[in-house]
């Protein structure tokens, strides 16, 4: 239930006082439970106030539905917004333009939402350190006791700046980003163990495509690759040596929301052993061009790629890869694997932090009270498990576990209640189930049922030796403004060296690195250094 708005503010002289309660008297509402808007207004219980929030809008409204009119937009206006007044209102932003959106939302002022959200930090920084965004610190304690309750102060630490609470960070469910698959029935056909070295990976990646086990026709991929992160990531940080404290925090760059190894010891080693591979035809030959990752899909699908790395359960959705593959290669099949092993036998690979977007409330909104109870009731009773599971009996069943478990075959109806459901339950990155360990299976349920142990398997392996990106205790300038440029030039650089004869390598990289140094890279190393100083010193 919402609480009524505090009275501060509204002292007055005794006969003010009177004068107030003689008024109230005439009046049919009450005056006590009128409530407040952020600048301190007072609007009559009554009075309907609208309340804007931002929403995804992925292109994908089934038939009768839009992303402004659904299933969970109803649900949210009558659970929430009528017993309190509020048309909640639904602005829709395209999720592949969301930042480039966003900045024209915040420049427009007054048709900014009241609610709006990004990934990356660094946008969330920006708006911060403009003094575009309202400081939540006093809101949070006054109307969000549950949501408090729900994200706990190391996710509410990512929302800071300069020590005051800026943004509301949504609570990731699942911390594991990245695993591995190998084909199965290769290894079997050549008489080969599951490799669990890098070493002993390179040596199957050599048979795969010497004694092409898939009968491809000499068109065998035995490692498929592409520029995206998670193809990328498992392999370049698995050469990156031990680092110190020192070098964690002023090495690693962030461009982005990720943590980059660009300056760490090691990479120039990783870029080395992908040069190898690609010279001698063991990856993916245009994997510059497949960003979207379509053309890597549809070579495993088809039955070519012999071993790739993937966001973790990517490939046992649904008719999803691997269903796609048995169903057209007969006896095909994909283990999950971890084989990328560093200098000190483990599995290093980057995790998630336990953060995912940041909900922010622009300075220019005069319904920040409103927004911060809107957050708050999702994350009380069981409005956020109804937001992510439907209804019990139409959308799932409980197990005995007391987990929900999708029902196979359900109702159009019932599919099209949660299509959104991720961009509406927007205080949470994944189902929370109140433990890992519970959140886990839920994953591993949400696959095809086929492949339900292999999914679990995978999130073990993504969630193994694993680092979070690097929190600093003040946000580095640099990084928001030359980000997106040295993202470019990252990728740049793993293709260009990547793809150069081996002669040519070692001039390439320098070539390389000493154009990143110079477009903003050695800002950001310079200021991370500054930083970490500071941090010593306090």
């Amino acid at each position: 239930m919402i609480r009524n708005v505090n009275k501060r503010g509204f002292k007055k002289g005794a006969s003010s006082i009177l004068l107030l309660m003689l008024v109230c008297s005439l009046v049919i509402s009450a005056c006590s439970s009128s409530p407040k808007s952020s600048d301190g207004s007072s609007t009559d219980s009554a009075e309907t106030v609208t309340f804007k929030v931002e929403v995804f809008d992925r292109g994908n409204s089934p038939a009768g539905s839009t992303i402004t009119d659904n299933y969970l937009t109803k649900y949210v206006q009558e659970q929430f917004g009528k017993p309190n007044n509020i048309n909640v209102e639904f602005v829709p932003v395209p999720r592949s333009e969301e930042v480039e959106k966003l900045n024209v939302l915040m420049a427009s002022g007054g048709d900014v939402p009241d609610i709006v959200f990004s990934y990356d930090p660094n946008v969330f920084n920006r708006y911060a350190s403009q003094g575009g965004l309202t400081d939540l610190t006093e809101l949070l304690d006054q109307y969000g006791t549950n949501l408090k309750q729900f994200l706990g102060e190391d996710v509410l630490a990512y929302g800071k700046f300069e020590g005051k609470q800026y943004a509301i960070p949504a609570k990731r469910a699942n911390l594991g980003k990245y695993a591995s698959a190998i084909r199965q029935d290769w290894l079997d056909k050549l008489g080969l163990p599951l490799p669990t070295t890098t070493e002993e990976l390179y040596n199957t990646l050599k048979a795969f495509k010497e004694k092409d086990p898939g009968e491809t026709g000499g068109k065998v991929i035995p490692l498929g690759m592409t520029i995206a992160a998670a193809q990328v990531d498992p392999l370049i940080w698995s050469f990156i040596e031990p680092l110190t404290e020192e070098q964690k925090y002023t090495l690693t760059q962030q461009l982005g929301s990720n943590d980059y190894p660009i300056l760490l010891p090691g990479f120039k080693e990783a870029l080395k052993f992908m040069n190898k591979l690609y010279n001698e035809g063991l990856m993916s030959k245009d994997f510059a061009l497949d960003k979207d990752k379509k053309q890597l899909s549809q070579d495993v699908s088809s039955g070519l790629v012999g071993f790739l790395s993937e966001d973790d359960i990517n490939p046992y959705y649904v008719d999803g890869m691997l269903s796609t593959l048995e169903a057209n290669v007969p006896g095909a099949t994909l283990t999950p694997v971890d084989a990328y092993s560093n200098s000190e036998g483990k599995y290093a690979k980057p995790s998630y932090a336990p953060n995912g977007m940041y909900i922010m409330i622009p300075k220019s909104s005069k319904r920040a009270v409103e927004a911060i109870k809107y957050l708050d009731w999702m994350a009380s009773g069981d409005h956020l498990f109804h937001m992510q599971n439907g209804i019990e009996g139409e959308n799932y069943t409980l197990n005995e576990d007391g987990i929900p478990v999708l029902i196979e075959n359900m109702s159009e109806e019932a599919k099209n209640r949660l299509y959104n459901s991720g961009d509406m339950a927007i205080i949470s990155n994944g189902k929370q189930l109140g433990s890992d360990e519970k959140n886990t299976e839920a994953r591993a349920l949400q696959m095809d049922p086929r492949y339900q142990d292999k999914a679990r398997a995978a999130i073990r392996i993504s969630s193994t030796d694993t680092f979070q990106p690097v929190l600093m205790e003040k946000p580095i300038e640099a990084q928001t403004k030359y980000g997106t440029t040295l993202q470019d030039k990252y990728n740049e650089i793993i293709v260009k060296t990547t793809m150069v004869t081996p002669d040519k390598f070692e001039s390439t990289f320098e070539t390389m690195m000493k154009d990143y140094m110079s477009s903003g890279g050695q800002a950001i190393l310079d200021e991370r250094i500054a930083v970490y100083k500071e941090m010593q010193s306090n």
